[in-house]
């Protein structure tokens, strides 16, 4: 049962299992206080917790009377959070850009942490965000201010969300403009006002660059030494020094954007350059392909 989750257990009880597994994980100890004083519960029922942790993973601790906490052994394998660094790695930097508050995690106390660069953004205004929510669930529509920096200037754009897009650090909503006859992204740091969804009659299916997937061949740079070729493809976890990467075709601008992977190999150093798509002028074409169908598609309806 490996990180998974027990149905046979009370949803209560399923997170407080976790958190023993949790701490035992990342801190290799804890005790029954911890669990009394986290959910607030009875040190009966936190007792109670702990016999049933060990019912199911009795290899993965020892109490050490010493310590008068219970310790991590040497044959701890997880039982319920499953072997994922990157959660822990992902609420470090969240507590750190102050996302969530330390009282909001399972850690019992914050390793140091520096986070080399960063730029703060606007916030995300949760009224304008709610309102986008509001129009994707009912398939409708509203008028969105933006600060664009694609050459259209700023102001009132009506627009038809249908989905979200995570890239480089940014959130972006998928949409259909009225003023484009075309589905574009809009960085959400760049809304300035929403209004109230309304009805609208594009369908979201019709958005055929985001419905259609491509999968990306990304080698390490053959510019590269093959020592460094060698670390490229250990740290993307590539097979046969490949990694086949599913893709929609309207978000392959973002990760060739973020790679350098439409530059040509004499115009940027190789560790630069670290990855090469190796099937690039398939994804340009396909993309090509799939917009025009989608633009025709959208024309075609407005002339109706």
């Amino acid at each position: 049962m490996t990180g998974t989750v027990d149905h046979n257990l009370k949803w209560g009880v399923a997170k407080r299992l976790e958190f023993i597994d949790f701490r035992l994980f990342w801190d290799g100890f804890f005790n029954r206080k911890d669990i009394v004083d986290f959910f607030g519960i009875s040190e009966q029922q936190a007792s109670s917790d702990i016999s049933a942790y060990q019912l199911r993973a009795q290899r993965n601790l020892r109490y050490d009377p010493s310590k008068k906490s219970f310790v991590r052994t040497a044959d701890y394998k997880p039982e319920f959070i499953g072997p994922f660094s990157d959660r822990f790695l992902l609420q470090l930097m969240a507590v750190n850009r102050g996302l969530m508050s330390e009282e909001d995690t399972w850690f019992s106390q914050m390793p140091p942490i520096e986070v080399v660069g960063q730029l703060r953004r606007r916030p995300t205004n949760p009224t304008y965000l709610l309102r986008i929510l509001d129009a994707i669930k009912q398939r409708g529509e509203l008028e969105l201010g933006y600060e664009s920096l694609t050459g259209s200037p700023g102001g009132i754009r009506v627009v038809a969300p249908h989905s979200f897009l995570y890239s480089a650090d940014r959130w972006y909503v998928r949409a259909w403009s009225e003023q484009h006859n075309d589905f574009r992204d809009y960085n959400l740091n760049r809304i300035t006002s929403a209004g109230l969804p309304r009805e609208c009659d594009i369908d979201p299916s019709m958005d055929l660059e985001w419905h259609h997937t491509i999968e990306l061949a990304l080698i390490p740079n053959p510019r590269l030494d093959k020592a460094k070729q060698v670390a490229v493809a250990a740290e993307y976890d590539m097979t046969d020094d490949e990694l086949r990467l599913p893709c929609r075709l309207s978000a392959a601008f973002y990760l060739i954007n973020e790679h350098n992977l439409d530059l040509a190999g004499d115009k940027i150093k190789p560790e630069k350059q670290q990855l090469v798509l190796r099937n690039l002028d398939e994804v340009i074409q396909a993309r090509e392909v799939v917009r025009k169908l989608s633009v025709e598609a959208l024309r075609n309806k407005k002339s109706r």
